[in-house]
């Protein structure tokens, strides 16, 4: 499994100077090859390099810098394509979708560039690297991280390491291949982990992580943004951005502790766990005004993606369940009817009066969901029966397929969360 280490450099001043120099000279040539690549319809990587690899020697990079700008281009239009075939940069003839279209990807002067082992050694006892710049390769470049970060590092890290400048500060993103512990094949049961703005994330444990404080820190960032905004004085602006990203921060924290105690919970009682698979929902509702800000603030696919990476760490199973009507449905007797959702906290049973959280019983619904669609592949990886010729299995599926059993009620849904 590949997870990422951020460690922050400290270089002195005149390394610092190299370091900027050489991004703002790599991040440069990397538009001129974008620009070739766009006039001339050239993508492949291949054929962009007879292009451009020459010049780009001659500008003073390096062989390997020169390679990694012209394939970082060349993932750059990948990716444009994979989300202009997947819709998300709108329909045909759509504004956002023309605007991308029409003109070469641009790249920011501190957007990040990688570096291979041929361009970057790391010395972990000293805790120090050595990479190629523009001004020639320095050495002793001081970086500072965590205990557990240096061990991973130490331990498990392959392949590129990325450069990047936020805010005046360079930090190297390292890619590491971790280990997976073998997976829990019989749990005992599984954890439903129903996601909602009121209540971030409840468990069929009892588990509830309020969405309260999140969503007050986010209100008073907002507030605080639109005010230095309106004064506009050299001092807001600074103010500003010096708070840039504090709630991507805040809110990325949050995540990381519901998701830690949520796996560990699953650890310790040999059960898996059922989350839902909300992907795509904010595009299938149109809610009200006022409404639309939580909408786009709620990080279900953080907190989701954070759960997945410390569970096949951990060795615990996860699947992925359709959330249709598991707020609407009693985990008591299975009766679905949308008036048995009195409020947004409260369900009540029209068929055999039980009354519960809301949140409660939709996790509850979640887990045995959960329950179904593990079942259903382990019998998917069952060989089938001899049917006078040799053995034949069928086919392999993932254990996360969920039940292909779609909502029509996404905008009811998603109101109940908010």
């Amino acid at each position: 499994m590949k997870v990422v280490v951020q460690v922050q450099l400290t270089p002195d001043a005149a390394q610092a100077t190299a370091i900027g120099a050489t991004l703002r000279t790599v991040n440069d040539r990397a538009n001129w090859v974008s620009a070739v690549a766009f006039e001339c319809g050239v993508l492949r990587e291949y054929e962009l390099r007879k292009h451009t690899y020459a010049e780009l020697k001659a500008a003073g990079l390096g062989a390997q810098a020169a390679q990694h700008t012209i394939k970082k281009v060349c993932d750059a239009y990948t990716s444009l394509r994979a989300n202009i075939r997947a819709g998300n940069l709108g329909k045909p003839g759509s504004k956002r979708r023309l605007k991308a279209e029409s003109k070469p990807i641009v790249f920011r002067p501190q957007s990040a560039h990688p570096f291979d082992d041929r361009c970057l050694s790391w010395q972990y006892d000293a805790q120090t690297v050595s990479l190629w710049t523009t001004a020639g390769r320095i050495k002793n470049v001081r970086f500072a991280c965590s205990a557990d970060a240096l061990k991973t590092l130490r331990e498990y890290r392959r392949g590129e390491s990325d450069l990047i400048e936020r805010d005046g500060v360079f930090y190297l993103i390292a890619v590491c291949e971790v280990p997976e512990a073998p997976v829990n094949e019989n749990p005992s049961g599984f954890i439903g982990v129903d996601l909602g703005i009121v209540n971030i994330a409840t468990t069929s444990t009892g588990y509830r992580a309020a969405g309260r404080g999140v969503n007050r820190h986010r209100k008073r960032q907002l507030e605080l943004r639109r005010k230095l905004q309106a004064k506009g004085t050299k001092s807001a602006k600074r103010l500003l951005k010096q708070r840039a990203r504090k709630e991507a921060r805040h809110a990325a924290n949050i995540n990381h502790i519901i998701s830690k105690k949520i796996v560990n919970t699953a650890e310790r009682t040999g059960r898996g766990i059922a989350l839902e698979d909300l992907t795509g929902i904010r595009d299938r509702v149109r809610l009200r005004k006022d409404q639309r800000t939580p909408l786009h603030s709620w990080s279900f696919h953080q907190l989701g993606s954070f759960i997945e990476y410390k569970a096949r760490r951990a060795g615990v199973p996860l699947v992925y369940v359709d959330p249709a009507y598991t707020s609407r449905q009693c985990s008591a007797c299975g009766y679905t009817d949308r008036k048995n959702r009195i409020n947004q906290a409260t369900f009540a049973c029209r068929a055999c009066g039980v009354t519960m959280h809301a949140d409660d019983n939709a996790s509850h619904n979640i887990d045995r969901k959960g329950e179904a669609v593990w079942a259903a592949g382990r019998e998917s990886r069952v060989p089938a029966t001899p049917q006078g010729g040799p053995t034949e299995e069928t086919t392999q599926q993932p254990a996360g397929l969920y039940l292909q059993t779609r909502s029509l009620q996404d905008r009811v849904e998603l109101t109940a969360r908010l």
